[in-house]
């Protein structure tokens, strides 16, 4: 078989250079996982509102549109729900994952710049005098586990108990995370506040939306972190990693390199990577194929 797949007797002229060999095989696989993605898509959309490009709005059963109004719901993805946990429509379990969220969404900035910040800033003088132990002394990320004292870490649950307990309480008679003692930023007892609507809804919109960033940048400081021994850590130090069988194989892109956030090829079994790169690669041309067989007829029809 040459170029794009064509067998010798139509023409077609395998590809001579092994550089531009492995651009093209590399295009075709990130090409393809692009479409395997693309045509779910189109399938979903096509069964739900009667065309690949269908208008969501004619998704009139969606159990969705309970919730379609709420903070969070931004663009591109709507209001983004892809388990389902809310297509019950219930207004109360509704409430309580928008309460978690807030709350996990506030810690994770907060655990975010707890990462950031020292690698810039640290206070002068002593954490613990007693103990002879400096601000300085104490390293960013899970190393400062083993340097904070005892009494320290006692001080912080202690502190964060009583906001949870006492400064912070949910009342079911406000929005989820709206605290009437909370001030402009979540100020405790803050004299500022937002008194017009719109900017009000901006702010929690982009609250919302940091907050999910932040989960997510703070899930990957940690890993990345307990893997390579720091936050920004490089990979390379990762020395145990399975995954190093298969980091020169095609397909190894930046910026993940080699993803395999399921673990399906930790035992480096070198016969089922080759059967599941088969299977990938198989399955990425079909869809190419069949994303341009919703597009094309869009545009050209015999």
């Amino acid at each position: 078989y040459g170029s794009i797949g064509l067998p010798g007797y139509l023409g077609g002229k395998p590809v001579e250079d092994p550089e531009l060999k492995k651009k093209k095989l590399n295009a075709e696989l990130a090409n393809g996982r692009l479409a395997m993605m693309a045509i779910i898509g189109m399938f979903f959309q096509d069964g739900l509102t009667g065309s690949a490009w269908g208008d969501w709005a004619n998704y009139v059963d969606s159990p969705l549109r309970a919730f379609e109004s709420e903070l969070g719901v931004q663009a591109p993805v709507g209001f983004w729900d892809p388990l389902g946990f809310s297509s019950g429509g219930d207004a109360a379990s509704f409430r309580r994952r928008r309460y978690v969220e807030l709350k996990h969404g506030r810690v994770a900035m907060l655990a975010c710049l707890g990462y950031i910040t020292p690698e810039y800033y640290r206070f002068d003088g002593y954490l613990s005098p007693s103990l002879g132990l400096k601000f300085s002394d104490v390293p960013t990320g899970f190393a400062a586990f083993s340097k904070v004292p005892g009494s320290g870490w006692a001080q912080m649950v202690a502190f964060a108990g009583t906001v949870e307990l006492f400064q912070y309480v949910d009342d079911p008679t406000r929005p989820p995370g709206d605290f009437e003692n909370a001030g402009l930023l979540g100020v405790p007892n803050g004299f500022l506040r937002l008194s017009d609507p719109e900017a009000k809804k901006k702010k929690l919109s982009a609250e919302i939306a940091n907050g999910r960033l932040a989960m997510m940048a703070i899930m990957g400081m940690f890993f990345q972190d307990g893997l390579t021994g720091s936050a920004w850590g490089d990979w390379s130090l990762y020395t145990d990693s399975p995954l190093r069988a298969f980091e020169n194989e095609t397909g190894v892109q930046a910026p993940l390199g080699f993803w395999d956030p399921l673990g399906f090829t930790k035992d480096g079994d070198v016969e089922s990577f080759k059967r599941r790169r088969e299977v990938e690669i198989k399955n990425g041309r079909v869809a190419m194929f069949a994303t341009m067989g919703y597009i094309t007829p869009e545009y050209f029809k015999f």
